[in-house]
């Protein structure tokens, strides 16, 4: 957790692979290209949910395997070229979705986000938050309710203090409370960022996302996902498919090191859950805003 977010552990799994290569005394291809293989294994192993951390492993594995040809010293160096450019696209791929995603925000709009989606978790302005950003920068008359996002409070610590830097109104909640401001009309759309999305579009998002789409629907608001191509995986067929990371029971027991349950009490602690398609209004992605039917629709990001 020391890196969190999708994009952001896509981008730093890029650049560890370089740190975990760059001083590897080979000459020879063959040698290399194991090394490399077995170091992208390694991190990937560290977070499993997230599909944009494999997305950018294999993306230099197949940039390096293309060039095989080359020095070895060569292609150490073409590693690191390809972290700097999956860095450098994610910051245009966030302000893309933030700028597609304005005309879906009401001039005057009650805004519920799910965990932490800005700069903090990406390579600039965010998904999820850059729509809210460039909402903000259109002068619309935007108003942010922040889920805390238990138990890792992401929401509280993170999401909350970059709406702060930005001056963009809000509110910090806890993630009980969502439902009753829906119910109060406060809440005009939901807007979350997502760690994979597949092929019926299924969505794994931190834990708490699928009790918000859920109370979403209930009370008729849209539910929107903002996420780039390497957050969907069109390998995997529904969300059965997707790999649920489970993280330790002491971030459930304890707050900072501090005990708010007994010491040794039981914990199921899964990091991320999965919101069906049918509760998912529309994605909103670099290319444009993407609606049902998405067996039909999430194939031509990409074709076109």
């Amino acid at each position: 957790m020391r890196v969190r977010g999708a994009p952001a552990i896509g981008i730093t799994a890029a650049y560890g692979l370089y740190l975990g290569i760059r001083q590897l005394d080979l000459r020879d291809f063959d040698s290399f290209w194991l090394e490399l293989d077995r170091l992208s294994e390694y991190l990937a192993s560290s977070r499993p949910t997230a599909v944009n951390l494999q997305w950018a492993l294999d993306r230099i594995k197949k940039t390096v395997y293309a060039n095989k040809e080359l020095p070895v010293d060569e292609l150490k160096k073409l590693v690191m070229k390809t972290a700097i450019t999956i860095h450098e696209e994610d910051k245009r791929i966030c302000k893309n979705i933030g700028l597609n995603g304005v005309e879906l925000v009401p001039e005057d709009a009650g805004i519920l986000t799910h965990c932490n989606t800005g700069s903090l978790a990406t390579g600039q302005y965010g998904t999820a938050l850059s729509v809210i950003y460039h909402a903000f920068i259109a002068e619309k008359n935007i108003h942010v309710w922040v889920d805390e996002t238990r138990p890792y409070l992401q929401g509280a610590r993170l999401t909350a203090w970059e709406l702060q830097q930005a001056k963009i109104p809000m509110h910090l909640i806890t993630d009980s409370m969502a439902g009753y401001l829906m119910k109060q009309g406060k809440v005009d759309m939901v807007i979350v960022g997502a760690d994979r999305i597949v092929a019926n579009g299924d969505t794994a998002n931190k834990i708490g996302t699928y009790s918000v789409a859920v109370l979403a629907k209930q009370h008729g608001i849209p539910f929107y996902v903002a996420a780039p191509l390497s957050t969907f995986d069109m390998s995997m067929k529904n969300g059965d498919e997707i790999p649920i990371e489970e993280r330790d029971a002491d971030e459930v027991r304890m707050i900072r090191n501090q005990h708010i349950a007994p010491e040794k009490v039981p914990v199921y602690n899964p990091a991320f859950d999965v919101t069906p398609a049918e509760l998912v209004t529309a994605f909103i992605t670099e290319k444009g805003i993407i609606k049902p039917d998405y067996r039909e629709t999430l194939p031509t990001l990409f074709t076109t």
